[in-house]
């Protein structure tokens, strides 16, 4: 595969998360670089996050294995063990099964971005470490539920009755 021109990869922003939780999106844009280029055993993200944004709500995998690394501005990660400042170069890992929950926040003034690198696997639960939410992937797609696999009520998600 030639080198990828980021030019023509669209970015994509947004969550997939549901309801209200959806916000939590916001700010939030990625370039599905590995989907690109054709690769199919790992995934590779480029993540441009707005000041204020989140990548994600706070969350772990139990089958997949994920690695960011920050490439422009700071970002704060927010982990089991506190909040670590991450500058461009830094890097860190969640190994699958580690119940570390973790996300990155732009908590400066200016764009900041990460590579994200993970392993692709037919299936997929992860967990959210605030809230109770579970995601389990598979053929099908992406199912949200408790933690203990009972259907979310609206008032977990923000959504109206």
């Amino acid at each position: 595969m030639p080198k990828l021109d980021l030019k023509q990869i669209e970015w994509v922003t947004g969550s997939g998360y549901p309801g209200k939780l959806a916000r939590n999106g916001d700010g939030r844009s990625s370039q599905q670089l590995g989907d690109a280029g054709g690769l199919t055993q790992f995934g590779a993200n480029l993540v441009r996050l707005e000041p204020g944004a989140a990548s994600s709500l706070r969350h772990y995998h139990m089958e997949q294995d994920e690695f960011v690394m920050v490439t422009e501005g700071v970002c704060t990660l927010i982990d089991d063990l506190g909040e670590h400042a991450m500058l461009p170069g830094d890097c860190a890992t969640f190994p699958a099964g580690d119940a570390n929950g973790h996300h990155l926040v732009n908590a400066s003034d200016a764009p900041a971005a990460f590579l994200v690198v993970g392993t692709r696997t037919p299936t997929e639960t992860g967990y959210y470490s605030d809230i109770d939410m579970m995601v389990k992937f598979d053929q099908n797609g992406f199912t949200f539920t408790r933690k203990d696999g009972s259907p979310l009520t609206a008032d977990q998600i923000g959504d109206e009755t």
